[in-house]
């Protein structure tokens, strides 16, 4: 088969107009993150000031700080505290340019499998960081103050950094919410056929050491977190199977041909088809 030039002049087209859709769409997800940046970064001090309640409630009354070690530390902080900030306040605005690119491309029953995965990731996300923020952070932090006292006649006072604790704060939120995503990661594996609920049920003993190890790798090395990220993690494990169940009965079942039409089939196989030469 030879192609025309005009056929492949008519190729050319779709994809420039898909390249120039991506553009569009990746324009405004710039523009409106770096407006949610500038914003942020004027109520900096505010943001890290919220940023830092858990950290407070931790020491005793009164007592406590954050310091800098570099000139330009505090700075960078606040570049990195309205970023931060900045990417949450504009996260619905740029998913929706994705799913505005993606969504022409689906099917009308395929929009309507993935409409629960897209709100349930913003839902379970803001869940993780919630519990990290409200709950694992004051309990990690009272931790890690009791570290404080005197060794050999010197005392041990905590100093935190601006820099550290944004970076052990972002580790946290991160942490929770990324893996909160598990059950919206599990139903879509069940959906496209790559995993079952019968193999996960099977796998289950395998699944907690691996959810124990997970907790152990991206939370901070204290019991407590590691604790409070392994049990939720096992309880939206166990909603995802009773998840699946529902999943699997509204899916198409596909039928093994019976005995009788595999014989058939390969019986059609074996004759020679119209035009064909005998051996």
């Amino acid at each position: 088969m030879v192609l025309k030039i005009d056929d492949i002049d008519e190729t050319r087209a779709p994809l420039l107009d898909h390249l120039i859709e991506l553009r569009t769409r990746l324009l405004r997800s710039i523009i409106a993150l770096a407006i949610a940046f500038a914003g942020c970064l004027y109520f900096a001090d505010e943001i890290f000031g919220f940023l830092v309640r858990p950290l407070t409630a931790a020491f005793p009354q009164g007592e406590g700080k954050l310091i800098y070690t570099q000139l330009y530390e505090a700075f960078f902080v606040e570049l990195k505290v309205a970023l931060f900030a900045g990417f949450f306040i504009s996260f619905p605005i740029i998913a929706n340019q994705l799913w505005a690119f993606v969504a022409p491309g689906l099917y009308a029953k395929e929009k309507k499998a993935f409409l629960p995965f897209l709100i349930a990731t913003p839902v379970l996300f803001t869940a993780g960081a919630a519990l990290a923020y409200y709950v694992v952070m004051p309990t990690a932090f009272r931790w890690f103050l009791g570290f404080e006292g005197e060794v050999g006649g010197l005392d041990i006072e905590a100093l935190p950094g601006t820099g550290n604790y944004l970076n052990l704060v972002m580790q946290f939120i991160l942490a929770f919410g990324i893996t909160f995503l598990l059950p919206v990661l599990l139903l879509l594996l069940n959906r496209a056929g790559i995993v079952t609920r019968a193999q996960l049920i099977g796998a289950r003993r395998y699944v907690i050491v691996a959810v124990v190890a997970l907790a152990a790798i991206v939370t901070p090395p204290d019991p407590g977190s590691q604790v409070i990220l392994a049990v939720p993690l096992l309880l939206l494990f166990e909603g995802s199977l009773i998840l699946m169940r529902f999943q699997e009965a509204g899916m198409p079942k596909t039928e093994e041909p019976s005995e009788d039409e595999q014989i058939s089939g390969d019986e059609a196989d074996a004759q020679p088809g119209e035009g064909a030469l005998p051996d």
